[in-house]
């Protein structure tokens, strides 16, 4: 799974970088993206980093980098806490469930990291670990969006809009399996255009390929123990010693 991950300012950067590369949005600028408060400590219900494309009729698709409520909310609820878990969405049979199969077809993400936690678990111990890329320092997980309206607001009032997100999770690979069972999925660079283009239709082939392509991606990934987690800061990801 993925319950905790962290983000620094390099959000622009990594975008920027990303579209200088060769990808079509020759648009993008900084100054479409809000100024990121960076956190290594991101938790369920917080605002998180999506990129996204965006198409409406005929006009030209756009590349957005927004804030989302990390915990994806169907159009169709009531409220905007749920009773069950959405920050994450397990990628096996993903279309059987009504919560993902409306995001999946049209609105998918990539949500930015510098690297995520995971808690090892021997008995009642529970270790945290910092997982990361050794030469990345951004890495992007899969993710879906949906939009949430609040019914007691007005239908003009811009601010009923909640954008609310999830990140797709599969089986650990064999380097990570110790520490969990699950870890996120991972894309390649090469494929967050694919990802992210509303005219792909999302099924289950999209979410396999995207899995398989992961198992290359988590398969690079290091990890570092680190000190239990409180407060925020970037001495959360700093490695402990033996010693500490």
């Amino acid at each position: 799974m993925c319950g905790r991950f962290a983000m620094n300012d390099e959000v622009n950067s990594a975008i920027t970088k990303w579209v200088a590369a060769g990808n079509s949005f020759r648009d993008w600028t900084v100054e479409k993206w809000l100024e990121w408060n960076p956190s290594w400590n991101i938790k369920p219900t917080q605002d998180i980093p999506v990129l996204a494309e965006t198409k409406h009729g005929d006009d030209d698709p756009e590349l957005r980098l927004e804030r989302a409520y990390w915990s994806l909310v169907p159009s169709w609820s009531k409220t905007l806490k749920l009773k069950y878990p959405t920050f994450n969405a397990r990628a096996e049979g993903i279309t059987e469930k009504p919560t993902w199969k409306g995001p999946l077809k049209s609105h998918r993400a990539i949500i930015l990291a510098n690297g995520y936690y995971e808690w090892q678990a021997i008995g009642k111990t529970k270790t945290p670990y910092f997982i990361h890329h050794p030469e990345a320092s951004v890495i992007g997980f899969a993710g879906l969006y949906s939009w949430w309206p609040d019914p007691a607001k007005d239908a003009d009032d811009d601010s009923r809009w909640t954008l609310t997100a999830t990140i797709l999770t599969s089986d650990a690979v064999q380097t990570l399996a110790d520490i969990h069972d699950r870890n996120p999925v991972i894309l390649p660079q090469e494929m967050w255009q694919q990802w992210i283009d509303p005219t792909v239709v999302g099924d289950q082939r999209l979410v396999d390929e995207a899995v398989r392509a992961g198992v290359a991606q988590a398969g690079q990934l290091v990890f570092d123990q680190v000190a239990p987690l409180k407060g925020d800061g970037p001495q959360l990801i700093e490695p402990v010693t033996e010693t500490e």
